[in-house]
């Protein structure tokens, strides 16, 4: 089964400095039928105003994902944490028994535009860890975060596994999928057409539409357009 969340029906968010959508319920934003999918609980698409941004403020008990699309991210956080987190690269915070953390544009004159990800752990409390890494642009799938850590990916504490989905104009990947596993796919850029293996029927993504993919044994992911297709693809419990 698929299910899909298009971009323009996600919630939004204005303060004038930040400019969000809300893939799943956040903030004053709720729809009792958008609470999550899985363990993944939040996608949020932020713009930030030049030097604007999120003042300290606490987590706990989530792993949190931020991977910049466009301009700077400056990150401290109250483990001693001090970094700049450019566009193309992931941030991967577990927040565990409790970390305090600001994010601001690191520029004065140009717009920031990243992804915000929550996922719940599989264990609460612990100590707070900070990761980051660029793991470039190749063609196909690149393994980001997993339980262990693999192929130098960065560790989560969840039985999940996100990887970067990068399509060449006219090119496709398959993906099989593991008997009671759960898939949702986030399109950043290009137009990205989802067929259940051995079927006919497609249905397409564009920028911003998430895709909930369940009760399927593979998919085939397909570049529709002329442009590269990049994409996050959760692998879930």
């Amino acid at each position: 089964m698929i299910q899909i969340r298009h971009a323009d029906e996600r919630g939004k968010a204005n303060f004038g400095w930040l400019d969000s959508q809300h893939t799943f319920s956040f903030g004053s934003y709720y729809d009792a039928r958008h609470m999550g999918f899985s363990a993944l609980r939040v996608i949020n698409d932020d713009r930030v105003a030049p030097g604007a941004g999120f003042e300290t403020h606490g987590h706990r008990d989530m792993e949190i994902i931020s991977y910049v699309t466009e301009g700077i991210i400056e990150h401290k956080d109250s483990e001693g944490h001090s970094q700049r987190l450019p566009a193309g690269e992931f941030q991967l915070m577990s927040a565990g028994s409790g970390i305090y953390h600001s994010e601001f544009n690191g520029s004065q004159n140009d717009e920031l535009r990243f992804l915000q990800i929550w996922i719940r752990p599989d264990s609460t409390g612990g100590k707070p860890s900070y990761q980051q890494k660029d793991f470039g642009k190749s063609e196909g799938l690149t393994l980001i975060a997993s339980p262990d850590g693999d192929n130098g990916s960065l560790q989560i504490k969840q039985d999940a596994e996100l990887s970067q989905l990068v399509l060449a104009a006219h090119s496709k990947q398959s993906f099989d999928i593991k008997p009671g596993r759960n898939l949702y796919i986030h399109l950043v850029d290009g137009e990205l057409l989802i067929r259940v293996a051995g079927q006919d029927e497609s249905q397409k993504l564009i920028p911003g539409d998430g895709a909930m993919i369940s009760e399927e044994s593979g998919l085939e992911l397909i570049n529709g357009g002329e442009s590269q297709v990049l994409a996050l693809v959760f692998d879930l419990p």
